[in-house]
């Protein structure tokens, strides 16, 4: 067992070292702030605070896990083993030049999401807006890194001492926004996109539209049976997430009543999770998000426990409060979408810390680190140079024992319009991804 002394024992201090420690090491430990208990202990140990006790292996602390509230911090930054750091210290006898565990928390509460930052047209916390983004450590999984070294300088110091770490995981999710591009959405909508085409003179969609409706051809967004096939034969276990809400200007899925739209979603949960894809439009309404959750637990004759925000919308704490009131335990919302990496820092799962609650909440939230569309439609990547943006991202994740969460939709597996070429970057990456 590993002891650890702090000046003060918070929610803070006891949530990061249960994040450090007990789930990225996986060691059992303990935490005191007597003084003479950690003197006379003749295991694994080390402080966490302003000054050390003795000669122990030490950390020096700054105030954040201390503290309660939030404060608008000014960093300065300094380097590290090649990587940027912060909340740097100067204690002679620190076992590293900064504090890694509040830089940790920092990045995994999101902290700076709860400051004033300039919104984007969706009114989403940007990678831009980030320090991960600003000082170009967004696709490092910092606190992963940061765990390990502490592992590594603890083995160093105790001879003997060993920690499992995680072990790295693939994941495929899939995000329904759209089940069919042109079937099942109802005679009005049908009647209102062919008139569309006329009017714009877009003939081709005009055919494509009336070809599919007409039954002569398969809808391009209909790959659900390759979708099956491809994690069939890597025997992979993806969760989907199924936008199942009222029609809107940015929620246009299948209208929810729909025989087949239900039929589909009860095939994909036998071999798959599904989890809700909260709309648009219910991250400004609780009873929406409700409704929504209770219909698809109807239809799955389920409880539904997993989600991901469409658009990705999130507003920290508002979204995961309304979330775990509801008694969803995953959410899969946490990353950016103009830019891959790391959001949070970390590439493992882990409980939401809510900062204005000082409290762990009863959620699980879980990072991904690609999306689909993000290399598409916000980089303008070509499919032939996906792999580029994605195979470092895999490398990074597995060298720290992380989970490889991928971000994929049933369009972008069609082969067709703009995401032609998509279909064989999916199969490429899965090959890549695999433990």
């Amino acid at each position: 067992m590993v002891l650890v002394y702090t000046d003060k024992i918070t929610n803070r201090i006891k949530y990061t070292f249960n994040l450090f420690l007990g789930e990225l090491l996986k060691v059992r430990f303990d935490i005191t702030c007597d003084k003479d208990l950690f003197g006379n202990y003749d295991g694994v140990k080390f402080s966490y605070s302003r000054l050390p006790v003795g000669n122990e292996l030490y950390f020096q602390s700054v105030d954040l896990l201390l503290e309660r509230g939030i404060a608008n911090y000014k960093f300065t930054f300094g380097e590290h083993e090649g990587l940027p750091v912060f909340f740097l210290v100067n204690h002679k006898q620190s076992a590293l030049p900064f504090d890694p565990f509040a830089a940790g928390f920092y990045l995994v509460s999101r902290y700076e999401e709860y400051l004033p930052y300039r919104k984007d047209e969706h009114g989403r916390f940007s990678a831009t807006e980030s320090i991960a983004y600003q000082k170009n450590f967004l696709q490092k999984p910092m606190v992963n890194i940061w765990a390990l070294t502490v592992g590594k300088l603890l083995k160093q110091k105790f001879e003997g001492f060993e920690f499992p770490g995680t072990t790295y995981t693939f994941v495929p999710t899939i995000d329904i926004d759209a089940a069919w591009a042109y079937l099942h959405k109802g005679f009005a909508r049908t009647l209102g996109g062919l008139v569309s085409d006329i009017l714009n003179l877009d003939f081709h969609e005009f055919s494509n539209r009336l070809k599919v409706t007409t039954g002569m051809v398969q809808d391009p967004f209909e790959t659900y049976q390759f979708q099956l096939e491809i994690h069939r034969k890597y025997n992979l276990h993806p969760i989907y997430f199924i936008l199942f809400a009222n029609y809107g200007q940015n929620d246009k899925n299948i209208p929810v009543r729909n025989r087949k739209f239900q039929t589909l979603i009860k095939l994909l949960a036998d071999y798959a999770d599904v989890g809700i894809h909260p709309s648009y439009n219910s991250n400004s309404s609780f009873i929406r998000l409700k409704d929504e959750v209770s219909r698809l637990s109807k239809v799955l004759n389920r409880e539904v426990t997993k989600s991901r925000q469409h658009f990705l919308k999130l507003q920290l704490p508002v979204t995961y409060r309304n979330l775990t009131n509801l008694d969803i335990t995953d959410d899969f919302t946490m990353g950016f979408a103009a830019q891959p990496g790391f959001r949070a820092g970390i590439c493992t799962s882990f409980n939401f810390f809510d900062l204005d609650m000082d409290a762990e909440a009863a959620l699980r939230v879980h990072p991904f680190a690609l999306m689909d569309g993000t290399l598409c439609d916000y980089m303008n990547v070509k499919a032939s140079e996906a792999m580029k943006h994605i195979s470092p991202l895999v490398r990074e994740i597995k060298a720290v024992g992380g989970t490889f969460i991928s971000l994929w939709h049933n369009e972008s597996l069609s082969d067709d319009k703009r995401w032609f070429g998509w279909r064989q970057v999916y199969q490429k990456m899965i090959e890549e991804a695999l433990p």
